[in-house]
């Protein structure tokens, strides 16, 4: 698909050949035609216009068609050049990490919700206000606009009248709607709704956009080509057009040849590849190829649930093996209070403060207070530090005495040979060895320390495997 810019000059007004009147946002009547041109094109030369993408001009003076107003922003996103990847998101973390990951916009998915709120398979058990509640998180929590996944509308088409009405309320910038008749079926048990009640699921839709004054993008798919057949699928993506969507998606299809025969339904409507990671009879394409075949959207559903619950597991695997997650499989303490935007809190915690006290007082952790301690001396107070005195050595005060000036050497080698950890801490501050290889807790560090204290550096200490099956060294150096 040839990727989409406005053309450079003023163009007359037109009307969308294939589109009907139902096919506009409401109060809207004209369309700006734009240019298409492949990815490297972008140049001062004249364009050729080989396709054209409808535009709603709203004349609104509504807050959900602001200038500010999220359907607006994805509006605008879809006019851009090249296809669009829409990684999927559960929460409202999951959404800050794709928006600082450069993504224009995100995707919640049904799916991961359930599984990161529930615990639970994505089977139409999650209901209607968890979907809504999580969402709003998610949408507060982001400037970037966020297409919801409404499942089936949760029921008849009254329920996807309210459902849209939610959504639009939550902050959504676009809603997803499909032919389900349950939301979370699997391939092989798939069942769809009759293509009357499915249109009208979508004509519910745009009839809940008109009443509330919106213009949310609404995202019709049908889940009727392993249902029925690739001919059915076709015929109902004509009809959600003609009932008001604004954007198609047919799920499994299974070639490339069945993607292009999607992709010619209404050119110039922008249609959505859902890229299942897992795998199965979906083709796996790259962006540009997706472009190629003439997609504008692109969803990842399972990326980050997935990776989210590898990583987790593989931590839980670590400490149950007796050691901490290497530092470089998780986010600093740094790192996560940046992406969390801690500083941009505290800065504007300050524009509301009255007195020292007052700020002592509102502060609710520790790291927060010690954080506005450094930048005003009345709260500073002197610091409580606990080591481990030489004496429990029974060593005197020396820095260079035998066993205060040495330190301890602390190699893990995991059990596929790459290394995971090679850190060295003072002799005399033993209480931190079980904090970052908790495996050592029960081992006598100073008995050995004592036998040792004669040797040269590098001396191994200890070496054995921890029940994970790592290879933990100890070296007195």
């Amino acid at each position: 698909m040839a990727a989409l810019s406005f053309c450079s000059s003023s163009p007359p007004r037109i009307l969308h050949r294939q589109s009907k009147s139902s096919l506009l946002p409401p109060d809207s009547t004209l369309f700006t035609p734009l240019c298409f041109f492949s990815v490297g094109e972008l140049s001062a030369k004249p364009i050729s216009v080989s396709r054209r993408f409808r535009v709603s001009v709203n004349s609104s003076s509504g807050n959900e068609r602001s200038p500010s107003s999220p359907a607006k922003k994805l509006r605008e996103i879809m006019q851009s050049p090249g296809v669009l990847q829409g990684p999927c998101c559960f929460n409202a973390l999951s959404a800050k990490l794709i928006e600082r990951a450069g993504f224009p916009y995100c995707i919640t998915s049904g799916f991961s919700i359930s599984t990161a709120r529930l615990g639970l398979p994505d089977k139409g058990l999650i209901s209607y206000g968890e979907m809504i509640d999580q969402g709003q998180q998610i949408t507060l929590s982001v400037s970037i606009p966020v297409i919801g996944d409404g499942g089936n509308g949760y029921g008849s088409a009254m329920n996807v009248k309210r459902t849209v009405k939610g959504y639009i309320k939550a902050g959504f910038a676009g809603i997803i709607i499909s032919d389900q008749v349950c939301s979370g079926d699997t391939v092989s048990e798939r069942r769809v709704v009759s293509r009357e009640e499915a249109v009208m699921r979508i004509k519910a839709a745009v009839d809940a956009r008109r009443e509330c004054d919106s213009d949310i993008v609404i995202l019709a798919q049908t889940d009727s080509r392993e249902a029925i057949s690739l001919e059915e699928s076709l015929t109902r993506a004509r009809a959600f057009i003609d009932a008001g969507a604004d954007v198609l998606s047919i799920d499994s299809l299974v070639s490339r040849d069945e993607m292009k025969a999607f992709c010619n339904v209404y050119p110039l409507v922008p249609k959505l590849a859902n890229m299942l990671e897992s795998g199965g009879k979906v083709p796996i394409l790259n962006p540009l190829e997706l472009e190629e075949i003439g997609y504008k959207l692109v969803a990842y559903p399972i990326s980050l649930i997935g990776v989210s619950i590898q990583a987790m597991q593989d931590a839980l695997l670590a400490i149950k093996g007796g050691r901490i997650p290497p530092p470089g499989s998780m986010a600093s303490l740094e790192e996560i209070n940046e992406i969390l935007g801690f500083d941009t809190y505290l800065e504007e915690e300050r524009r509301y403060t009255t007195s020292s006290s007052d700020r002592k007082a509102s502060s609710n952790s520790i790291y927060g207070y010690q954080r506005e301690a450094q930048d005003d001396p009345e709260l500073r107070e002197d610091p409580i530090v606990e080591v481990i005195t030489p004496e429990v050595y029974n060593e005197p005060r020396n820095p260079f005495s035998r066993i205060w000036s040495r330190s301890l050497r602390i190699k893990i080698i995991g059990r596929d040979g790459f290394e995971k950890l090679d850190v060295r801490i003072p002799a005399g501050f033993l209480e931190g060895v079980t904090n970052i290889v908790p495996a050592l807790g029960g081992v006598n560090l100073k008995q050995l320390m004592d036998d040792a204290a004669d040797e040269v550096g590098g001396k191994l200490l200890l070496d054995f495997k921890d029940t994970a099956g790592d290879r933990i060294q100890v070296f007195l150096e």
